[in-house]
């Protein structure tokens, strides 16, 4: 008889530590129903925090967060990645949504000082690669009295958890380009924001952050 056929290849290692990268992974494979609404569950409490009269959202991706913009807020969005800019901009076009699509390096923003009242980004930080740059940049455009919303996943505090995701982080930004093992908190703060609200989403990996300049 013929000999029986090879049996299939085995997953990729750590497939599933996707899950923990920034959003335009997340529109590339995470997959399941399930994934996809704890996704925008954490995405909702942007809902009534973007507030003033003009806003940012830097690494705006293929429009993910446009669910929970407000009316009256002109905002502007960035993003390094013309394919994801273009993306966005069809995703406008069918919500009706007037929303200024720019395409810009969040560590060089050309913006003038203190223009914005809210500055927001989720799953951004793991994949700037100087983020205190970057962090700096978004205080430097922000008004004093403004605020900086962060939805990110980072190092866990655990020792062996924290272990892991450092030896886990080379293979990861080869395959996703995001870090899975930044430590955005300290880095915050390294860009001289100060932290008003800190809410621990997934263990301690993903966090809702608010700061003041």
């Amino acid at each position: 008889p013929p000999p029986p056929p090879p049996p299939p290849p085995p997953p990729p290692p750590f497939s599933s530590r996707r899950r923990h990268t920034r959003s335009s992974v997340e529109s590339r494979g995470l997959g399941d129903v399930y994934k996809r609404q704890r996704f925008a569950s954490w995405r909702q409490r942007l809902t009534g925090r973007i507030v003033g009269q003009k806003a940012l959202e830097v690494g705006v991706g293929t429009g993910k967060n446009f669910a929970y913009y407000p009316n009256d807020v002109n905002i502007t969005a960035i993003d390094l990645s013309p394919q994801m800019l273009e993306k966005a901009r069809n995703r406008a076009n069918k919500l009706n949504l007037k929303v200024d699509l720019q395409e810009m390096d969040a560590q060089h923003l050309n913006f003038e000082d203190g223009l914005f009242d809210t500055i927001f980004a989720t799953f951004v930080f793991c994949s700037v690669p100087d983020p205190v740059a970057g962090l700096l940049e978004l205080k430097r455009v922000c008004k004093p009295e403004g605020r900086l919303l962060l939805l990110e996943h980072m190092r866990p505090r655990n020792f062996a958890m924290g272990f892991l995701f450092d030896v886990l982080n080379p293979m990861i930004v080869r395959m996703t380009g995001a870090n899975i093992n930044r430590k955005t908190i300290n880095n915050i703060r390294v860009a001289g924001w100060q932290i008003r609200a800190e809410e621990l989403l997934s263990s301690d990996i993903v966090r809702w952050i608010e700061a003041v300049p």
